[in-house]
């Protein structure tokens, strides 16, 4: 990008010199025009990450860091808090009566059909109860999508009251994103549909290989992240109609949430792995306004009196 923005190749000899604030602003200016009138988070994001590789290096004077900051705090001011209009248009959906219900109920229509297919079709078959398992995951652990390929038996899914007890699904802190300590309870249906997949189909996509991947992918390795979320997506909208990705399953967990518990910011945090309740608050606090016109609605309706001669 700094090349086609006429800076010598010959000057970039270093990250250093990548980190000029002459050319971060040159680079930055290119992407935000690139964006259109407003920048995007993407361009915001590389303000402040180009700004902390610069404090980490410790080879720049006072003066540049300032000008970095600058940099950074003017991108800052267009960043747009609360959700996004796509995502906000995910979460009209999902709170549509009915709609939730189906992805819901989808890894156990998934398995149903796969337990007939199992004989003639095994690969397709597998590769289908593995899609099962990972939105019925998704569904009450709404995990990043990293965390949900990482998964390992033995290690991240575990049994700890035994054979017979239920599944939990754990992540200590340094494996997650925002380094807080993750853990799921999952209760005896999905322990139940995990251990089927995992006796019945996981063997099938192993393909000799001594792996302990929940979601193994080729040559022992683990899924590849794009190609999953992607299957997981085109696999709910074939048979839902919604449209959904792994990281949206994170939206639509705080929108089901606040609208039953309207408020209660802490234990979303605590379900997502927020460090912060500020950035709890910050993503979903619009959502308020979205409970507050249904019971606006529902108190206007119980006040409507009709006439049964009319």
């Amino acid at each position: 990008m700094a090349v086609r923005l006429g800076v010598p190749i010959e000057s970039l000899t270093s990250l250093a010199a990548l980190l000029n604030p002459d050319i971060v602003e040159k680079v930055i200016d290119a992407y935000w025009q690139k964006n259109g009138e407003e920048p995007k988070t993407g361009t915001i994001d590389l303000g402040w990450k180009l700004l902390r590789m610069a404090r980490e290096m410790g080879c720049f004077d006072q003066a540049a860091l300032e000008r970095l900051e600058e940099i950074s705090a003017a991108l800052e001011e267009h960043r747009r808090e609360g959700l996004t209009p796509k995502n906000l248009q995910l979460i009209r959906q999902v709170l549509t009566d009915g709609v939730w219900s189906e992805v819901v109920s989808l890894p156990h229509v998934l398995m149903q059909q796969v337990r007939a297919a199992r004989d003639h079709a095994p690969i397709k078959a597998a590769v289908s109860a593995q899609l099962a398992v990972a939105i019925a995951i998704l569904v009450v652990a709404p995990i990043r999508l990293r965390n949900l390929i990482g998964i390992q038996l033995g290690k991240n899914l575990i049994k700890p009251g035994g054979l017979n007890g239920p599944y939990w699904l754990t992540f200590p802190k340094y494996d997650v994103k925002n380094r807080v300590d993750l853990n799921f309870r999952f209760d005896q249906a999905l322990t139940d549909l995990i251990d089927e997949y995992v006796h019945e189909f996981r063997p099938v996509l192993l393909r000799g290989a001594n792996a302990n991947w929940l979601f193994p992918g080729e040559g022992g390795q683990p899924k590849m992240k794009l190609f999953f979320s992607k299957q997981v997506t085109e696999r709910i909208q074939k048979t839902t109609g919604l449209r959904i990705t792994v990281h949206q399953f994170r939206h639509a967990a705080a929108a089901i949430y606040l609208k039953h518990h309207p408020g209660n910011y802490e234990h979303i945090r605590r379900v997502l792995g927020h460090r912060n309740l500020t950035t709890t608050v910050k993503f979903y606090c619009g959502l308020e306004t979205i409970a507050a016109t249904d019971d606006f609605a529902k108190l206007i309706r119980d006040h409507m009196k009709f006439d049964s001669d009319d």
